[in-house]
């Protein structure tokens, strides 16, 4: 999308304000389809968890994709948005037996990634087939908060329990229909990746019942000119490899399965904020927004980089800022980046705001959470209402005192 479009949104919606490019998102959908065309059994399930708007989930339908969910919460979502039951994988963590009931009884894949609640689901539940999610203890991620596949992390069950899991399996009678992995988000070393497969793969071969193996994600996406990101076309072409070779050894064909978030909707994502203030204090200048974590916490959580630029004055003079939210504690989105010259009411842009950035938002320090619009087939689509004053007090309930 160009700036002219982004203004205009922002004239139409009012700031801050989240837009998604449906455009974008097809693309790189069609780039995972394309990488792992010499398998002839792909699914692509859209990790819900990135960006969970209802329309989204729609658009994800329209391409053909499944969808990959963390609760029952986005379960029902994913039904609401007419993805059949069938194409959902269910992947919860630390959740109650009964929510994962619940999810089962509803027909979904279910994927197990703890040993008590594997032996208690198979001895209530044997007939009901479950995928086993495996931690190949091996790190890989941008963060050690969203690296999940090493030895310490409270995700999947240890390679080293298989002889575990097998015997639970044997006892209970239980059918294990896939095997899954997900080592953590920002993958840039395919060979580490490619590593834990042969992990995977390995672990596969003991269940001889299986249909799928999915691989999850984590791939990387360009966050600024000239970084570096997953190369999805050559870990296409060497895990497809991988997988063809043990289809054939296995005996039959299964289905490879992925979970991409971020890498499908992250370069969709705009966040648009008003400067409501320049600061200049003794050693730096402060451009302030009408934002802050409360709308996009990515940037102090994981210290994740989000490019900024100025749209309303592509062609002044860069100058550094410090580009700081509006809440009561330190709210900085970007220390001394070099922008085209902002005045107070210049629209900056966030880009790579599409993955993890409005299902964080919150309602700290009692603010709204913005609106959101998809372009799709070349018109705005209002798909969430900017929050007002009563949706605050919705859910309270006020008692005489």
């Amino acid at each position: 999308m160009n700036r002219e479009q982004l203004l205009q949104l922002t004239e139409k919606y009012d700031s801050p304000l989240y837009v998604y490019d449906t455009q974008k998102i097809a693309s790189q959908y069609e780039r995972i389809t394309n990488a792992f065309s010499s398998v002839e059994q792909v699914q692509i399930n859209y990790a819900v968890k990135a960006l969970s708007n209802i329309n989204i989930l729609k658009y994800f339908k329209k391409l053909g994709a499944g969808l990959d969910t963390v609760s029952i919460q986005e379960v029902q979502l994913g039904l609401a948005s007419g993805v059949s039951p069938e194409k959902i994988i269910y992947t919860p963590n630390g959740v109650s037996l009964e929510e994962i009931e619940k999810v089962a009884q509803k027909g979904v894949q279910i994927n197990i990634d703890n040993l008590s609640i594997l032996e208690l689901f198979g001895q209530k539940h044997p007939e009901i087939p479950v995928c086993i999610r495996i931690n190949p203890h091996i790190m890989a991620g941008g963060n050690s908060k969203i690296s999940v596949g090493h030895i310490d992390s409270k995700f999947g069950i240890s390679i080293h329990q298989v002889p575990h899991i097998k015997r639970v399996v044997e006892n209970t009678g239980m059918h294990i229909n896939g095997i899954h992995m997900h080592t953590g988000s920002d993958i840039l070393d395919i060979d580490t990746f490619l590593r834990a497969s042969e992990i995977l793969f390995d672990v596969a071969k003991q269940f001889e019942s299986i249909d799928f193996i999915d691989f999850g994600s984590g791939f990387k996406v360009p966050y600024k000119e000239g970084d570096i990101s997953t190369d999805i076309e050559q870990l296409g072409v060497q895990l497809s490899e991988r997988f063809n070779k043990f289809c054939k050894d296995f005996g039959r064909n299964i289905t490879l399965m992925f979970e991409p978030g971020k890498f499908l909707v992250s370069e969709s994502g705009y966040f648009l904020a008003k400067v409501n203030v320049i600061k200049q204090t003794t050693s730096t200048v402060f451009a302030g927004v009408d934002s802050g974590f409360n709308h996009l916490v990515r940037p102090m959580m994981y210290d994740s980089f989000h490019n900024i630029t100025n749209i309303s004055n592509p062609e002044g003079r860069d100058r550094y800022y410090s580009v700081v939210g509006y809440i009561c504690e330190t709210d900085t989105f970007g220390s001394n980046r070099r922008i085209s010259e902002i005045s107070e009411g210049n629209i900056l842009c966030f880009h790579n705001a599409g993955a993890y950035c409005f299902s964080m938002a919150s309602n700290y320090n009692s603010r709204y959470r913005p609106a959101e619009v998809m372009i799709y087939e070349g018109n705005d689509y209002l798909i969430r209402k900017r929050e007002t004053f009563e949706d605050i007090l919705k859910n309270q309930e006020i008692i005489d005192i």
